[in-house]
């Protein structure tokens, strides 16, 4: 039974992977629009599972460097008239400094006091944010079509290049994060997720550790928010740094998923949409069944949906094994 059902798991994640990149020929446009939507999903999801489900560092203002990532780039590529190739790495450079940044006001508090702190200091850059009037202070400011059109010069071609852009950004995340966790430093992750103080008592640095799965995550999250604001074609503060969106709805679906694991976020991140797209004419009720359901996977299956099956079946579909060396 373990072996059929891990063989049938690994059979239904790689047609997925061929599906997603055969998708420019298999789909319309606003599939792709979705599409790009779920994968960057993923990818925020896979980060913070790193940071919070490994790292244990329960911070809950992610959407902090998304907005920075997507604020960075509109700055670089608008304002200061440079292209696409540079903007983008330099808007995660920019990210990644924030994060440092951030990590060193908030890597001596725990528990619901880093919860806290990390809102805290999100909102309170979002603040910064919509009064800064070069980007337009509480309105925002949509890109230039000049700037889109380097994208592709119809609607249709950039939804196409900004869906590649998500794929790749998505599964360079996976095998960065797959690596990570067959090295010396996953070891120690994992020993982390399982006992803080075990870890320590092992032999651990945890304090490094967590700053390293925090500093380098963070330039990868504002590299969402660079796809994010080209899909939408504009910067706010509301939509950029938009909590529910970049954190509460990514914290659904690590929690639905399986907290600590590589295969929760994936499974999470179709359960969320799934139920999106079934729900989402409901209005209220919508949010209500979302929050109905992570309370009763919290109860009753804290390891996830896919801490359920593995602990029914037994085994990874994600081989992981981690290499001394």
């Amino acid at each position: 039974m373990k072996s059929i059902f891990l063989f049938i798991g690994r059979i239904i994640l790689a047609g997925s992977f061929a599906c997603l990149c055969a998708a420019p020929f298999l789909f319309n446009a606003a599939t792709l629009v979705l599409l790009t939507q779920a994968l960057s999903m993923l990818t925020l999801a896979m980060l913070w599972n790193l940071v919070a489900g490994y790292g244990n560092v329960g911070v809950i203002g992610q959407h902090a460097f998304v907005g920075i990532g997507a604020y960075a780039f509109f700055g670089f590529a608008v304002l200061a008239g440079w292209g696409l190739a540079v903007a983008i790495p330099a808007a995660m450079a920019v990210t990644l400094v924030f994060g440092i940044a951030v990590y060193g006001i908030i890597f001596r508090l725990r528990a619901a006091y880093l919860a806290v702190g990390s809102w805290v200091v999100a909102e309170t850059i979002m603040l910064v944010a919509s009064r800064l009037e070069v980007f337009g202070g509480g309105s925002g400011m949509a890109f230039p079509a000049q700037i889109l059109k380097m994208l592709g010069q119809r609607p249709p071609d950039r939804i196409v290049t900004i869906y590649l852009m998500a794929l790749v950004v998505a599964i360079a995340t996976f095998l960065l994060i797959w690596a990570l966790m067959k090295s010396r430093i996953g070891l120690g992750l994992a020993a982390l997720r399982d006992s803080e103080e075990g870890a320590a008592v092992a032999g651990v640095n945890t304090r490094l550790v967590r700053a390293a799965t925090f500093i380098l995550a963070s330039p990868l999250v504002g590299l969402v928010g660079v796809l994010s604001t080209l899909q939408k074609g504009r910067i706010s503060h509301i939509a950029s740094f938009s909590m529910l969106d970049w954190t509460i709805y990514v914290l659904f679906i690590v929690v639905i998923g399986g907290l600590g694991s590589l295969e929760g976020p994936i499974i999470g991140t179709v359960v969320f949409f799934l139920l999106r797209e079934l729900l989402q004419d409901y209005g209220a009720f919508y949010l209500i069944a979302l929050g109905a359901l992570a309370i009763a996977i919290s109860l009753f299956a804290p390891r996830g949906l896919w801490g359920l099956a593995r602990h029914k079946f037994g085994g990874d579909i994600i081989p992981l094994t981690h290499n001394p060396k």
